[in-house]
């Protein structure tokens, strides 16, 4: 059983041999531990110092966002044959004493995808925003909704993945990948569950990922609505025709019943051609997701393929403290 501790790190020079030192070397149930860190495209020693500290090092030639950190990981998890990988930050927000709890449901076989919560044990958490933790919540209620699944902590980066889990894997947003999973995971079936941490925020230390809330809300918002239109067109495009028929059935009424009762258009030729707009973008937004339908199932026979490639594909011996460059 091989284990792979992978943290995405930006800019993390100030705690990441700290952070690295800190976590333990050896799990039960467990043969082999390998750290690894992928620098995207820091600008300070983080790559440097945490090859001095023993991890294998991804260093990424620009800076292109935890979502591509996070896949880079995941890579070299299957690439390298492992069959846990635990995902956490750099920068000594979570205790990674913790690791050992996170990967256990994983081991018993009672859970594919491990996630840890902030949230669920429902403490006070001291130095957060509270203009992030509504944001949190909000995220949270709309995810667990669309899983059918109640969730306290989707934005959480402390998580741990199964080799199964790993091998369908396939995220294309740039910005973060923690939302996104939820959904994709649920599409797959997977065993999801939630363990409760503790956290620590450093109330001088400005949240590279949710640093403006807006921003942020703006760009996970985002992520959201594709997975919508990407795994549930119908509910999608049929909620936006549901909406245009609306306006459509009000004004089309309002057409009908003033011909009926004065036996001319004149003076509510507008409704009319409201009506015939509304439905007409209706029309189309239905048509859209029957079309899109068909995308979908091509999407799972992709998603089957890809699958089948990674987990036939031969792994590579990895040798400790290597830097690669991406």
């Amino acid at each position: 059983m091989k284990l792979l501790i992978a943290l995405p790190c930006y800019n993390e020079a100030e705690k990441i041999q700290e952070v690295l030192r800190s976590i333990p070397r050896s799990y039960e149930g467990v043969d082999f531990v390998r750290l690894l860190v992928v620098d995207d495209g820091s600008r300070d020693e983080t790559t440097r110092l945490a090859h001095e500290a023993g991890a294998t090092v991804i260093r990424h030639k620009q800076n292109r966002g935890l979502g591509y950190a996070f896949r880079s990981a995941v890579d070299f998890a299957i690439e390298h044959g492992y069959d846990i990988m635990v995902n956490m930050d750099g920068d000594g927000q979570f205790d990674s004493n913790d690791i050992a709890r996170l990967i256990q449901p994983i081991l018993n076989n009672e859970a594919d995808f491990v996630t840890a919560s902030r949230f669920l044990n429902q403490k006070e958490i001291e130095h957060m925003p509270p203009i992030k933790k509504w944001g949190n919540a909000r995220m949270n209620q709309l995810v667990s909704t669309l899983c059918g699944q109640k969730f306290s902590d989707v934005s959480c980066g402390f998580r741990a993945y199964s080799r199964d889990t790993l091998l369908k894997i396939n995220f294309h947003g740039r910005f973060t990948y923690t939302q996104e999973s939820f959904i994709s995971f649920h599409f797959e079936n997977l065993a999801m569950r939630e363990v409760a941490i503790d956290v620590t925020y450093f109330p001088e230390r400005k949240s590279r990922i949710a640093g403006s809330i807006t921003k942020y809300l703006k760009k996970t918002s985002g992520i959201i609505v594709g997975l919508m239109r990407d795994y549930y067109p119908m509910k999608f495009f049929g909620f936006i025709g549901g909406l245009f028929m609306i306006p459509a059935l009000i004004f089309g009424l309002m057409f009908l019943i003033h011909y009926l009762s004065v036996g001319y258009f004149s003076g509510y030729i507008f409704a009319g051609l409201i009506c015939a707009f509304c439905t007409l973008v209706s029309v189309l937004m239905f048509s859209f997701g029957v079309a899109m339908e068909s995308m979908v199932r091509i999407n799972r026979n992709e998603n089957r393929i890809l699958y089948h490639v990674r987990k036939n594909a031969p792994t590579t011996p990895d040798n400790e403290g290597e830097v690669l460059y991406k």
